[in-house]
């Protein structure tokens, strides 16, 4: 092939080279336009604050469209175990002090961090229909045949009814009633079908469910008072967005849905 015809080939190929280059360039899409992907916020929080927290979930999801919460409910002591054991936790609320106390002292959540967030108070429950049970003295009675409260090795509202029963002189005359759940939501579900006749639950709770009534508060001064803590899990890596929506549960907006449900603000 002639010098001239070869360089005429060479001409062509280098132009569709360039044009190839060009449209590939042109599929690429510019780098600012990528979407971020929301930061994920896994809370682990005791069961009790689940129909509160739901909503306080979603108002905060949709006022921080890059954030996206998952929330784990179970019972305080369960969830204490999960984080003991490397579960990928950022934020902790408990419904007892025992519990946070427990991962502070093996340094596994942010010290600084920890806040009371919540109060709550003890109630003796019934179903809406049940004629037995109209005090505290009335469990002991032959009619009674099953009281549900939270295990009280892992449900702080247990270990609250304990104590109160304790004090009230009546733990001992009704232990072999006790039905032992695994959560506080687990002991409203037990006395809403009737599996138990009473039940002791937080106030918060009780007032979630149409298929129950408050017989009476629990005496006060009969227990500790309830408080939820709050902390940041040490080995989080969201802290600052783990910050922000602690910060968040401690304003007005979440605390009035807390109040809502039954809570006490205890937030600074």
């Amino acid at each position: 092939m002639k010098k001239t015809s070869w360089s005429f080939v060479l001409c062509i190929l280098m132009v569709l080279s360039l044009v190839g280059c060009g449209a590939g360039n042109a599929a690429q899409p510019p780098a600012n336009t990528a979407q971020t992907k929301p930061t994920e916020i896994t809370v682990s929080a005791a069961a009790s604050l689940q129909n509160s927290l739901d909503e306080v979930k979603k108002a905060y999801e949709q006022k921080n469209s890059n954030i996206k919460l998952t929330i784990n409910y179970g019972a305080s002591g369960t969830l204490q175990q999960q984080i003991e054991q490397g579960a990928p936790v950022d934020l902790f609320i408990s419904a007892g002090k025992a519990q946070v106390d427990a991962l502070e002292q093996k340094n596994l959540t942010d010290k600084s961090s920890r806040i009371d967030l919540l109060g709550n108070d003890l109630v003796l429950i019934t179903g809406k229909d049940n004629t037995k049970v109209t005090t505290l003295d009335d469990l002991t009675k032959s009619t009674v045949g099953h009281i549900s409260i939270g295990t009280p090795k892992s449900v702080p509202a247990g270990q609250y009814a304990q104590e109160a029963l304790t004090n009230l002189k009546l733990w001992d005359a009704l232990q072999p009633k006790l039905v032992m759940a695994k959560d506080v939501t687990s002991v409203l579900n037990y006395v809403e079908t009737g599996n138990a006749d009473a039940g002791f639950v937080y106030k918060s709770d009780a007032q979630s469910s149409t298929k129950v009534k408050v017989v009476e508060a629990v005496p006060a001064n009969s227990y500790k008072p309830v408080v939820y803590p709050a902390a940041i899990i040490a080995a989080t890596k969201n802290k600052q967005a783990a910050e922000d929506f602690l910060k968040y549960l401690q304003g007005a907006d979440a605390q009035k849905v807390f109040e809502k449900y039954g809570f006490k603000s205890l937030a600074k």
